[in-house]
């Protein structure tokens, strides 16, 4: 089941890209938009991970943190973030504990078939470490900007 505005965040600990690792507990005190996504250099991934870039620079001024966070590799998203000049952290979840967690693993369906999979949800946490906004199921186009607006609220 999704987080809920209101829940308190799941802490965790994941690996980036880079060799680094980020901790959501270290990040307490400012906003954090955490975005799940099925799978790096996919059409609607790289969309969205290209519109996250393209406002870090305003989600920078409100000192919100973006993490990206999917099943791939740290080495698949060392790549991604190259090829696509990616600006913040993309988060490698392999065990799917933390998609877990916060409600963005679940049953998909695609082409008549059923499967279980990152759906693409994003939950904005506020300074507090609670979910300020959550949205469990992701149109990708807008969404960056419609993420960002709701921070600039905090």
């Amino acid at each position: 089941m999704a987080l809920q505005e209101g829940d308190t965040a799941p802490n965790f600990t994941l690996p980036t890209d880079g060799g680094g690792s980020v901790t959501l507990a270290d990040l307490k005190g400012s906003p954090v938009v955490v975005y799940f996504y099925p799978k790096d250099n996919t059409p609607g991934c790289t969309t969205e991970a290209k519109d996250f870039r393209d406002l870090k620079g305003d989600f920078d001024k409100i000192g919100a943190t973006i993490i990206g966070i999917s099943k791939d590799s740290v080495k698949k998203h060392d790549n991604f973030k190259a090829k696509q000049e990616l600006n913040f952290a993309l988060a490698s979840d392999e065990g799917s504990d933390v998609c877990e967690k916060f409600g963005a693993w679940g049953v998909k369906k695609m082409y008549g078939k059923e499967f279980e999979g990152i759906i693409r949800s994003t939950y904005l946490i506020g300074p507090d470490g609670k979910v300020a906004k959550a949205w469990p199921k992701v149109k990708v186009n807008g969404h960056a900007q419609e993420v960002l607006d709701a921070a600039k609220t905090l």
